[in-house]
């Protein structure tokens, strides 16, 4: 389990070439929408977060409720998106250690989320009849809609989006997940998410 491990550090995630501000739109964009299905399913709030920056030492980013709020604000997909406009890169690392480490903790409650979600799939069965599914998506979309700008997007796009980042937290919640999910985000940001 990665909380019994040494602690991921920004080594571990290099890059060859800084994200142009395009790119890092689309890697705060992923990344809000990764802690906001943290927080659909397992109930993460900011001071989880915050706690979570301070254990890996990495609280000098995401010091307090405020700048941790105005860091999710940079999405550019977020309602009033007035917070601040700019992610650097050390910023968008620190983001991945924290999800990644909260992912960990929570692992055992994705896991059983995703093999819920196989099994109902499998059975040609709805999610929303399983509780734990159905409680998730309702939290996620009804999250998304309150806080995001709504576009084109609806409730069976949403839905897909909450459960294939459910996913998602299951490959970033090992030992190398930080990794994992900042390949991922590499690759993301050179297409529109």
């Amino acid at each position: 389990m990665l909380s019994q491990l040494k602690p991921p550090t920004f080594k571990d995630l290099s890059v060859k070439k800084t994200p142009d501000n395009k790119q890092l739109d689309n890697i705060k964009t992923h990344l809000d929408l990764l802690l906001l299905a943290l927080e659909s399913l397992a109930e993460i709030t900011s001071d989880t977060i915050i706690t979570a920056a301070k254990h890996l030492k990495i609280n000098s980013t995401i010091t307090n409720r405020v700048e941790l709020w105005r860091l999710r604000q940079s999405n550019p997909i977020r309602k009033s998106s007035g917070g601040r406009k700019k992610l650097d890169i050390e910023e968008a690392k620190s983001l991945v250690l924290i999800i990644c480490y909260l992912a960990n903790k929570h692992q055992e409650l994705i896991r059983r989320g995703v093999t819920l979600l196989e099994e109902s799939l499998s059975q040609n069965q709805s999610p929303h009849q399983i509780t734990l599914l159905g409680d998730y998506i309702d939290k996620f979309t009804n999250t998304y809609q309150d806080r995001m700008e709504e576009d084109e997007t609806n409730y069976n796009k949403l839905e897909q989006l909450g459960f294939k980042l459910l996913i998602d937290l299951l490959f970033y919640s090992d030992e190398n997940g930080h990794r994992r999910l900042w390949l991922a985000l590499l690759d993301y940001s050179k297409i529109n998410l």
